[in-house]
């Protein structure tokens, strides 16, 4: 645990990719078996322990320590992993357990035994691997370190391709024992080919440039639900979202659809009230929303709101892997597999007929349709390759709508912004400002300004308080963003009765007064339903 403790307190000092590579890479080599899986695992999110959370840390230590002394620590320190490591009360001995003890006595630990345990755990170690333990235990590690990365560090400690890790690493359990076997002792490459394990997702490049020869490209809608892969292999089926997570049980009715071995990919979709269109009746994302994450789906949402597929790549089909040929011919063989699938349940993508740059802008423009956020623009010779590679596919997102919100409500951020005031909710009015009308929230954002603009933000933060809540600072009316998002949707859960999509701090107006703020009905005229 001590190399562990001693890795992460490297990397959140630690700015330059580069160096975190570096760092990432010498505990991978150095570090012995299986230690070095479970901390991989760690970093990349493949751990869970349910019975460990941030309110048995937080119960723990006020059983330790003064409430209110907590409490004030950890409106300072931002990070609740940080305060508790800090002022549980240490020990003059400590006798720290390796990662992998640390790991099998959190998977032991349940609701009625975590107490004991965890504490028992924390009394073994000093302040940076108390840190190091919660950070594992609660899953948020939020070090500037992607899965991705990650795996690249992985391939530059054993020099072998970061692509064919990609490929593996689906099919292996943590602590990835047949991984590390191929890559760092010689054995056999790990075998995925016969589970039904999730393959990494082509990506696009943002379009910043107009000069490509439309000839040489497909142009397709880009569509606004969420990315997954059904993968259908050996009598199984999974369906896999954007970052390899398996939703089929939130999607029953689409995991049971795929009759024949095959891989494809493609957004999911759910069925609105009306039908026709451009979209072919997709419905907003506020409605697919109401569907994920669910672990049962009642019938009665299942009959209001029924997935279907958008199919636009075809990855493996009756055990051939297609990724290597151009895409021309994947989508050959997409189009002649579609009468084999249930029509309710599966549909292809449309292709744009568009020959020139100024059609198709035109089209994107007015493709403010419930599901079209943009166009996408894919080499007709590209193969499938996993990640984002130059010059193959591009995405050309819609223009975000702008509305003007006040700032009512700042909270600290984590990781490198514990420090920080960062995560702000912003409102428009209901009315006339001038008549006493109220400011109501309509969304939240952390994202969107420079390092610079964060620390200004800070400090209006810290000198337009007007009363505090926990984590949280009440800012008087005072300043206007003007907020930059996709689309806006009807929502019960918001006062408002609205919620944006993929809202972020566009600009901050310092010169514009807050009473001048757009009111509710500027939002109310976007809605998307």
């Amino acid at each position: 645990m001590e190399r562990f403790a001693a890795l992460l307190d490297a990397l959140v000092y630690t700015r330059r990719r580069t160096e975190k590579l570096a760092l990432l890479a010498d505990y991978l080599r150095e570090t012995a078996d299986p230690d070095r899986g479970w901390s991989l695992a760690a970093l990349t999110g493949g751990l869970d322990f349910p019975a460990v959370k941030s309110s048995t840390v937080r119960n723990l230590l006020m059983e330790r320590v003064d409430p209110v002394l907590f409490q004030l620590s950890r409106d300072y320190v931002g990070d609740t992993a940080e305060t508790a490591s800090l002022l549980w009360p240490g020990t003059d001995n400590p006798s720290p357990p390796s990662v992998s003890e640390a790991v099998e006595a959190l998977g032991r630990m349940t609701r009625n035994s975590v107490r004991h345990d965890l504490a028992a755990l924390l009394d073994r170690l000093d302040v940076s691997g108390r840190f190091a333990l919660l950070k594992l235990a609660t899953g948020a590690l939020r070090i500037g370190i992607s899965a991705r990365l990650a795996k690249v560090a992985f391939a530059q400690a054993f020099g072998v391709s970061v692509d064919e890790i990609e490929e593996y690493w689906h099919g292996i359990e943590p602590p990835y024992a047949a991984l590390f076997d191929w890559a760092a002792r010689g054995a056999p490459p790990p075998r995925c080919d016969d589970q039904p394990v999730f393959r990494p997702f082509m990506l696009a490049h943002p379009l910043e440039e107009t000069e490509l020869d439309l000839k040489e490209f497909a142009a397709e809608w880009k569509w606004d639900g969420i990315r997954v892969q059904l993968v259908h292999v050996a009598g199984a089926t999974r369906l896999y979202s954007r970052s390899g997570d398996d939703i089929s049980v939130s999607f029953p009715e689409i995991a049971e659809a795929l009759p024949f071995p095959a891989v494809l990919d493609g957004e999911l979709l759910v069925r609105g009230s009306h039908q026709g269109g451009e979209s072919g009746g997709a419905a907003s994302f506020n409605a697919l929303q109401q569907r994920l994450g669910r672990k049962t789906v009642p019938r009665k949402l299942l009959a209001e709101a029924p997935a279907f597929l958008r199919v636009y790549d075809l990855l493996m089909i009756d055990g051939d892997d297609v990724r290597p040929l151009p895409w021309v011919e994947r989508r050959n063989r997409l189009e002649a597999i579609m009468d084999r699938l249930d029509s309710g349940r599966f549909d292809l993508s449309e292709l744009i007929g568009a020959t020139r740059f100024e059609d198709l802008d035109q089209l994107r423009a007015a493709g403010r349709d419930n599901a079209i956020e943009g166009i996408m623009l894919k080499r007709r010779d590209s193969p499938y390759v996993a990640g984002r590679r130059t010059g193959l596919w591009y995405k050309w997102k819609r223009d975000p709508l702008l509305v003007d919100c006040v700032l009512m409500y700042a909270q600290r951020g984590s990781g490198k912004r514990s420090s920080f005031y960062s995560d702000f909710t912003f409102g428009c009015w209901d009315g006339d400002p001038g008549e006493g009308a109220e400011l109501l929230p309509v969304g939240k954002a952390y994202f969107g300004f420079t390092d610079e603009e964060l620390k200004w933000l800070d400090s209006h933060v810290r000198r337009h308080t007007v009363n505090r809540f926990g984590p949280v600072r009440e800012t008087d009316r005072s300043l206007v963003f003007e907020v930059a998002f996709d689309s806006v949707h009807r929502s019960k859960r918001h006062k408002s009765g609205l919620a944006m999509r993929f809202p972020r701090i566009n600009r901050i107006r310092t010169d514009k007064p807050a009473h001048e703020a757009d009111r509710l009905e500027a939002l109310q005229a976007l809605v998307v339903d």
